[in-house]
């Protein structure tokens, strides 16, 4: 089943549950499931989803990578690391929209398709897998300007820091400086969306 990630339909889907959520230092505690379920206006829930589908597309595509042979032992191992952390943020994001009263998209509901070679070598895996990183990091920086709910900020930048970190050690890989620039771009919403309508089967 096709789940067409326009922006009216995100914001048509986010509707908020009461309750709150408890800030603290780890990721794992600030997404802990709370009794009391997410208080959270419908543009935070809005941007939530957005961040799932930038994580289906990112595990979605590892998947492939890892599954077409065409990795060398170094990229194979960083992609599984990645896969892993991805895999994370994913059930941590899908935990908050639960929290939130909504139903978060899983792998079932969307079909991605890539461009035509891209499994069929290692570079093209890795300047691929170079574009997704930026995507997402872009995604959750743009994320975080603009929702208001303080715990689901602290949130973002965590799973920020950690596609930071994803980005650099592909940039290593693709033969690309380690560090970028001093203030990272920060992508909106629609642009976003974009990204993920054309990936769509």
């Amino acid at each position: 089943m096709s789940n067409r990630f326009t922006r009216s339909g995100l914001v048509r889907r986010s509707l908020v549950g009461g309750g709150a959520i408890v800030a603290s230092g780890s990721l794992a505690s600030v997404f802990a499931k709370s009794a009391w379920g997410l208080a959270a206006p419908d543009g935070d829930v809005a941007a939530l989803r957005l961040l799932i589908g930038t994580e289906l597309l990112a595990l979605d595509f590892q998947s492939h990578a890892l599954a077409s042979g065409k990795l060398g032992t170094q990229s194979a191992a960083l992609l599984k690391r990645l896969q892993a952390d991805e895999q994370a943020h994913y059930n941590a994001l899908a935990n908050l929209m639960s929290q939130a009263g909504q139903i978060p998209a899983t792998s079932g509901d969307i079909d991605f398709s890539y461009p035509t070679a891209t499994f069929d070598g290692e570079a093209s895996i890795v300047k691929l897998a170079d574009e997704l990183e930026a995507l997402q990091l872009g995604a959750y920086i743009g994320a975080n300007a603009g929702v208001q709910t303080p715990q689901l900020r602290i949130a973002i930048g965590q799973i920020s820091a950690n596609e930071a970190q994803h980005v650099a050690a592909l940039a290593t890989l693709a033969g690309k400086p380690v560090i970028g620039k001093a203030f990272g771009p920060a992508l909106h919403g629609d642009a976003v969306t974009a990204v993920l309508d054309a990936y769509e089967s």
